[in-house]
């Protein structure tokens, strides 16, 4: 979460006038989704503390996190580069949230 905060603030600060608007409309998407599941990381510890019997968290968990590099990751990087073939990879990411998501409700409702 601080590294959604400090990017947040770098994009605010750093790179407003010095790339294009889109480029920032895309890099601050990346932040906004960084910190929306870094925070539904802590979630999923807290249900992992609340439903100790549900498998899946594991897996849900890094599902998460790798939506966060691939999702986030990849429009940063566009941003920096202006490479916009880079915005191809993003779905992958937006993908692994959508199955992190869906893995995590499943391990809850089958624990219940």
């Amino acid at each position: 979460m601080a590294l959604g905060v400090i990017l947040g603030a770098f994009g605010a600060h750093g790179l407003k006038g010095k790339i294009e608007p889109n480029l920032l409309a895309a890099y601050q998407t990346g932040v906004e989704y960084h910190l929306y599941h870094a925070l539904g990381l802590l979630l999923v510890g807290l249900l992992a503390f609340h439903f100790p019997q549900a498998a899946g968290f594991k897996w849900g968990s890094w599902l998460l996190l790798w939506g966060i590099l691939l999702f986030s990751g990849s429009l940063y990087l566009m941003a920096f580069t202006g490479l916009r073939w880079l915005g191809a990879i993003t779905p992958l990411g937006g993908t692994a949230f959508i199955v992190g998501w869906v893995w995590i409700a499943w391990s809850v409702i089958r624990s219940m």
